[in-house]
């Protein structure tokens, strides 16, 4: 099979031949250099569906020519991230932990994304959320937040992410647990007295649930902590649009490092606990059992897709803190810093006031 060419994500104006970037705010190419605008081919509500990809077939190698392509990825040493580069580029800085790179993993086959949300907020919106945020830790020291809020401008990242469709059916055997009370007489400091106990009557029970899973998400990146991320939920994934490289233009697109089969083991993960809640819900009742579970998983398929973080790495004293933007809706979450002199303060000033008190209420009393 004929290896796929180099994806590059440059597109050149073709009024004065300077770089296009994609503009959140207009959603199409703008060109910082002459101002000339383009759409984006294939865009808009005549577009092609978004397909499902066959994960057998994944499994298997046997996917399509057309879904794969060729891309150079920097790996850092720090964190593990692997970001796409440019033909042309051979040394960045890492944006996810500010952490210098001069070297490529090579070219690498990958899986091609299938979808992308673009980014919504532009990065002054992101940066202004990001400043926001700041401002409300107050134990934060003042010279990151100053620092933060007067660096340098945030990279816009779209974090690849895998999502999963599955029809499953389900067959259990439990219990259904009817709550009673009875009355019971005892006797306590020589008195007869009646208390009501709880109990609970157990009824087996068995049966079966169906479910349909659609676009079940699992990040594929192990850049930022995961606590990080699942908090940037949740995305509206009915804004996925078909993928189109000019969306990628000036931003940076991450590859992924959580395998096609590591994200279906988390993707299955995510359904059985759906399912046992649905087991739940049909077993009724008020309270259940559940003893055995048996499901069947068919028809999987799967997308790879790219959704837009906007991020910022600062490194401050020595150490480094990282916040992301979702860039659809706003969200913010990141590192929490602390200041020590704040917390000292406020440790301090929390004494005196509990001392101030204290000596209100003595003298109180002696009056």
């Amino acid at each position: 099979m004929e290896t796929p060419p180099t994806t590059e994500h440059r597109f050149p104006c073709d009024q004065c031949g300077a770089d296009f970037r994609f503009s959140p705010d207009e959603g199409r190419l703008v060109c910082d250099h002459c101002g000339h605008t383009a759409e984006i081919e294939g865009d808009g509500p005549w577009s092609a569906p978004i397909t499902e990809l066959d994960f057998r077939a994944a499994l298997d190698a046997a996917l399509p020519q057309a879904e794969m392509e060729e891309v150079r990825l920097l790996k850092c040493p720090n964190c593990g991230a692997e970001v796409e580069l440019d033909a042309d580029t051979h040394a960045a800085e890492c944006p996810f932990c500010a952490t210098p790179v001069v070297t490529d993993t090579g070219p690498q086959r990958r899986i091609k994304p299938r979808a992308v949300i673009p980014f919504v907020l532009e990065e002054r919106a992101a940066h202004k959320a990001m400043s926001d945020w700041l401002g409300r830790l107050w134990f934060a020291p003042n010279g990151l937040k100053q620092y933060a809020r007067k660096g340098r401008k945030m990279q816009g990242i779209y974090v690849p992410y895998w999502t999963f469709d599955a029809d499953t059916k389900s067959r259990y055997t439990g219990a259904r647990g009817t709550v009673y009370y009875v009355t019971e007489r005892t006797m306590r400091g020589g008195k007869p007295v009646t208390r009501r106990v709880q109990k609970v009557r157990w009824t087996p029970v068995a049966g079966r649930v169906a479910r349909f899973f659609d676009d079940v998400l699992v990040l594929a990146s192990k850049s930022l902590p995961k606590r990080y991320t699942d908090a940037l939920e949740p995305w509206d994934l009915s804004a996925l649009t078909p993928y189109h490289p000019e969306y990628l233009a000036g931003f940076r697109a991450e590859g992924y490092t959580v395998t096609l089969p590591e994200g279906y083991d988390e993707a299955r993960a995510k359904m059985d606990r759906v399912i046992r809640r649905d087991v739940a819900f049909d077993i009724g009742g008020d309270r259940q059992r559940i003893a055995t579970l048996e499901t069947q998983v068919s028809d999987v398929t799967f997308k790879h897709v790219l959704l837009p973080v906007w991020l910022a790495a600062y490194k401050y004293r020595g150490r480094s803190y990282r916040f992301v933007v979702n860039g659809q809706t706003g969200r913010v979450q990141g590192e929490r810093p602390w200041s020590a002199w704040k917390i000292a303060f406020a440790v301090i000033l929390g004494l005196l006031v509990a001392g101030g008190v204290g000596y209100l209420i003595a003298i109180s009393q002696q009056g």
